[in-house]
């Protein structure tokens, strides 16, 4: 693909940067996609060219591959802050974990590593990303 034809990285719409080799992640794109009726989420493998730019971009590591990240303008936000986001921007039923930000984030990210740390044992593993189709490919970053 030459980079003409590369979808640039939106701006204005949120990214979703996720594992794209574990099972979980790839769980939630999955259900997110559906879900995401406004169409205004953008995605893209912490492994990718886009998500290693984002990550250094945004002063995050490049070689720690734990985490959610949501990208949302110049705000970045990782780990639950990301989840619990992502809810709220879903809307609808999805807000109600808008009240999990009143738990301490240190309490939420000891669950998401938790969670983090044991996923690939817990929901395997893929040989590769991901790889979408129809509409929501172009939602898709390299």
């Amino acid at each position: 693909m030459n980079a003409s034809s590369e979808p640039a990285i939106p701006d204005e719409n949120p990214i979703v940067l996720f594992d794209g080799v574990c099972n979980l992640c790839n769980g939630f794109v999955q259900f997110l996609v559906p879900r995401d009726t406004d169409e205004q989420f953008y995605f893209a493998s912490l492994q990718s060219d886009t998500g290693q730019k984002l990550l250094a971009e945004h002063g995050l590591p490049t070689d720690e591959l734990e985490s959610i990240v949501l990208i949302e303008g110049d705000d970045c936000y990782v780990k639950s802050d990301a989840v619990l986001r992502i809810a709220t921007l879903l809307g609808g039923i999805y807000r109600l974990l808008s009240p999990f930000r009143f738990v301490p984030r240190l309490i939420r990210d000891r669950v998401y590593e938790l969670v983090a740390a044991n996923r690939y044992r817990l929901f395997g593993q893929k040989d590769q990303c991901l790889m979408p189709t129809g509409n929501v490919q172009q939602r898709f970053l390299e």
